[in-house]
């Protein structure tokens, strides 16, 4: 299938990405932890990052010539030793930018996340006052789509995937994050990844491979061959679409892409050749059609036309003398 994308990358400061990225900012998120295998929840209900021992300061940037970065990060300090359930103990947590602990002397794993960039570090505590900064390697993606002529998209009808570039051996990639709104800003780790772009939710896919660059925010257009189609069973031209029909639609192979029950049945279709067969009072109904891209329209099976003689149960189709 046809497919374009444009891939802008433009220079970016740590406070742009924080400001329109909170979405990945939700604590209920599931967040993948380089490096690390799990770690337990701490088990008391006072603050973690204070008590006696030494003061660690944790820093991130972008890269190494950026400044700080000033929110949107999430601290977590770990044991570097796992517990009984095999998980590494969580001794403290912040979030925002730069952040203070006052910890115990001793060895730690620190995993600092901004959105789904990420790393982990380990340091030593001696009880002294001590600042650490972590260079992230992190970037920022944002995507979007059009139709062909630079039409635009419903923002509603578009979702992104965004997945590890690599295949496993079964030729299968690891999700990174799914149904991803156009115009967001993603926060990633400097890198390679594979993007997939639905138009609705029936074939319209377009797949690329976008480099995210480390400081920098990546803006990518694909641009999708499909068109938006409502199909109605008329009993004439530009009549009334009869309640209560079920449809299936068929690829030119015959393979089946979608079914629907209604007078409308409004879908989204990459372009190429269709049949529709709408079964209405036990009667079957057939039209071949062509989807263009982004011409946008009503498809109508007329009740006078493409009836389907069905024979009846038991009787010939065909006879061979």
């Amino acid at each position: 299938m046809f497919k374009r994308f444009v891939v802008i990358a433009s220079v970016l400061l740590a406070g742009v990405l924080a400001a329109a990225a909170q979405e990945l900012a939700d604590p209920s998120l599931k967040l993948s932890l380089p490096g690390l295998t799990g770690y337990a929840p701490p088990t008391s209900d006072q603050p973690l990052a204070g008590g006696f021992g030494g003061q660690v300061t944790l820093a991130a940037k972008l890269v190494a010539e950026a400044p700080d970065v000033s929110r949107g990060m999430v601290w977590r300090v770990f044991k570097p030793e796992p517990g009984p359930d095999g998980k590494l103990p969580l001794v403290a947590q912040a979030q925002g930018g730069t952040s203070a602990f006052t910890l115990e002397p001793g060895s730690y794993l620190v995993h600092a996340a901004f959105g789904r960039a990420g790393a982990t570090k380990r340091i030593s505590v001696d009880g002294a006052g001590q600042t650490e900064t972590f260079i992230l390697e992190a970037g920022g993606l944002k995507l979007d789509a059009v139709l062909s002529g630079g039409k635009p998209i419903p923002p509603g009808k578009l979702r992104f995937s965004i997945y590890e570039a690599a295949e496993d051996p079964d030729g299968d990639r690891a999700l990174i994050i799914p149904d991803v709104s156009p115009n967001t800003v993603v926060r990633l780790n400097a890198g390679t990844y594979h993007v997939v772009s639905h138009y609705g939710s029936v074939n319209a896919v377009i797949r690329a491979d976008i480099r995210v660059e480390a400081g920098r925010l990546t803006e990518a257009t694909v641009e999708h061959r499909a068109a938006q189609l409502t199909l109605k069973l008329v009993r004439e031209p530009n009549g009334e679409g009869i309640a209560d029909t079920q449809w299936s639609i068929l690829t030119g192979s015959g393979d089946l892409v979608r079914e629907n029950v209604g007078a409308f049945a409004s879908m989204v279709l990459a372009e190429g050749d269709y049949t529709a067969i709408a079964r209405n009072r036990e009667r079957n109904y057939e039209h071949d059609f062509t989807v263009v891209a982004g011409q946008n329209g009503d498809v109508e099976v007329l009740t006078t036309k493409d009836l389907i003689e069905i024979p009846a149960e038991g009787a010939d189709a065909d006879v061979i003398d």
